[in-house]
Parts: C-alpha cells; sequence; structure tokens
C-alpha cells in the first residue's frame, strides 16, 4: 500500500527508528536534504536503504535548483547559476537562453540520476516581484510570465532528457508574497483578474507537468479563511478548474510555520482540501508517527494521478538520453561567460 505523503530522514543513514517505521509504514516517496549529503557513496547507500525497505520504485526527490537552492553542494557536485540568470540571458537572447537552461538541467538531471534521484523539485515557476520577499528572489526565473512559461518548459524537458522527473512550484504563485512561508503565512490580496494575468499564467502553461507543489499562501479575494494547501475552493476550483492542472499535487513542507494546527490536523486538512500527498521534510520520527496515525488513506481520484506520477517517474527514468557531459559543461561554461 502507498501511505500519500513524502518524508524526510534525520541523517546521513537511517536509524533504527527509521528503518522500523517506514517498514511499518511505507509512504509514497521521500525526499533528501542537506543534511542527508554528504559524499556519492554515503548517499547512494542512503538511498539504496530506502529502497530496500520501500521498494525499488519508489521515487527519491530533492531541492536542486542552483543558486541559493542546492542540497548537493560543491566541492563534491557542482555549482550551478540561480535561475534568474537564464532570464537574464533570455532578454537578450531567447534561443540561447533555452538551450542554456535546458543544458543546465540535462547535467542536474545527470548527477541526480547517477545517485538513484529520480524527482527534482524544480522549476519554480512563481515571477519576480520588487515587493517579493527574498525566500524566492532569484530563484526565479523572470517577472515576464511568458518567458518563465517558455524556460519552465525547458527545465522539464532538460530534467526529463537526463533521467528525472520536476516539479513545479509554488502553485499557483509565491512571487508577490512579502513574508517568508517559512517563517508566517503570505497574504496575496489581489483579485482573480490580476492573478490570472500574472501569477497563475505561467502555471496554466505548464499545466500538462507529472506534478506541482502548493504555495502556502493566503489568497483572501479568492479564500479569505483557508491558505492555498488547505482550501479546499482554491484547489478545487483555481488549480484544477482554472488553471486546470492535470496532475499530481503535492503539499508544500507541512511542518513550515505559515501553517497552523496539530501536524496531523495539518495533514489531514491537506488532503481533505484536494492534496493528493504531503510532503513532510524535517525527518522528526515523532511527528512522522502522529502524520502516520492521522492518515485518512487514499481516495480514488488521488490514486489514479499518483498512479499516473509513478508511471511518469519510471517511464522518464526508463527513457534518459545518454548525454557527452564533458561536452554538454563545456557549452554551458562558455554559454554563461559573464552571467555566472
Amino acid at each position: 500500500m502507498v501511505n500519500p505523503i513524502i518524508f524526510g530522514c534525520e541523517g546521513l543513514a537511517l536509524t533504527p527508528s527509521e528503518r522500523s517505521f517506514f517498514k511499518v509504514f511505507p509512504p509514497m516517496g521521500f525526499i533528501l536534504f542537506k543534511r542527508n549529503c554528504n559524499t556519492k557513496t554515503q548517499v547512494i547507500s542512503l538511498i539504496s536503504s530506502l529502497r530496500e525497505l520501500v521498494g525499488e520504485k519508489v521515487p527519491i526527490l530533492i531541492d536542486q535548483e542552483g543558486g541559493r537552492v542546492q542540497r548537493l553542494s560543491p566541492p563534491i557536485w557542482n555549482a550551478y547559476p540561480p535561475a534568474e540568470v537564464f532570464g537574464l540571458i533570455f532578454n537578450s537572447d531567447k534561443g540561447k537562453a533555452k538551450q542554456l537552461i535546458k543544458t543546465n538541467y540535462q547535467i542536474i538531471a545527470s548527477e541526480l540520476f547517477e545517485l538513484g534521484i529520480n524527482v527534482n523539485c524544480a522549476p519554480v515557476i512563481d515571477l519576480i516581484e520588487k515587493r517579493g520577499h527574498s525566500v524566492i528572489g532569484d530563484r526565479a526565473l523572470s517577472s515576464d510570465p511568458k518567458t518563465v512559461a517558455l524556460l519552465g518548459k525547458a527545465v522539464v524537458e532538460g530534467l526529463e532528457s537526463g533521467g528525472v522527473s520536476g516539479i513545479v512550484k509554488h502553485i499557483p504563485g509565491h512571487g508577490r508574497a512579502e513574508v517568508d512561508s517559512h517563517e508566517s503565512l503570505p497574504i496575496i490580496d489581489n483579485c482573480l483578474n490580476d492573478l490570472l494575468s500574472r501569477e497563475f499564467s505561467p502555471f496554466i502553461q505548464l499545466r500538462f507537468a507529472a506534478a506541482a507543489m502548493t504555495g502556502h499562501l493566503l489568497f483572501p479575494k479568492l479564500d479569505q479563511t483557508h491558505p492555498v494547501t488547505f482550501s479546499k475552493k482554491i484547489i478545487n476550483d483555481i488549480i484544477r478548474n482554472l488553471i486546470k492542472f492535470e496532475g499530481l499535487l503535492l503539499s508544500d513542507d507541512l511542518s513550515m510555520n505559515a501553517l497552523t494546527g496539530s501536524i496531523g490536523d495539518r495533514y489531514i486538512s491537506a488532503l481533505e482540501a484536494g492534496c493528493d500527498v504531503g510532503l513532510h521534510c524535517n525527518g522528526n520520527v515523532q511527528e512522522m508517527e502522529l502524520i502516520a496515525k492521522a492518515c485518512p488513506g487514499t481516495n480514488e481520484v488521488s490514486k489514479g494521478r499518483i498512479k499516473v506520477f509513478l508511471k511518469k517517474v519510471a517511464d522518464v527514468s526508463n527513457n534518459r538520453e545518454i548525454s557527452e557531459m564533458n561536452e554538454l559543461k563545456a557549452s554551458l561554461r562558455e554559454g554563461l561567460k559573464g552571467f555566472f
């Protein structure tokens, strides 16, 4: 049975309590952070342990965007530019930017694939906004929705050609948030037409993505009370019916301070609102046990989406295009001269 949750783990190797817990309550997938990644051999061993417990096909996720958000760090792994760099190149040479960003994420995918990681939580298709909090900042591609959509599609293509599936984030758009949702709940008090022309636009263009991650955001003109992750109205009326997103909907980390309530209540609220899968990142076994106790099971619609997503991840890994990495790295270095 696949439980509709993705869990983190505490350190570089599984603890006895983690082994016991994951064996009894296997999650749909796992997510790795910097605390879990020291050397290539160690990461491969950790992933092997996770798959031995839960199954060979379990998705292993990571946030490897480049720039500030890179869980695999130099000198063991390559340094990558922040997404905004490609938006700046796009302003002067659209074709060059699209090819460079695709190459960049092919190389990232190759590093991930080598370790056994098959899902990257990228691209960020939020917009750069003047008053937006720096938690997004240069992680975003551009302030122009059309540019973000075009480059976001190229990111997904690059990842998939390297055997790794992408997750677009943070649906329906985090750019205008003036506070960090890790710390408190952002309020974006714009009307629907304004949001449609900006925030929602890139997500409409990438509505066929395999998966999307919610933003913990309050849009009072859409739902006065509930943040996106807990809002049946926003998930149904906006994400599913207006944006027409068809893929797996994953919550952002349920332990973030933008959300309130016990961790078990947060998980139930996210699933009841329409998230297909919850995400819990901090590796706290006591919290994971509370989520397991709260787990209401999976409804038939979400079961279907999970099945489609798992097949997509497997297909992308199996259909990986083998590329000459040295040539790709050389072309990326040349193209980024003066920018990174």
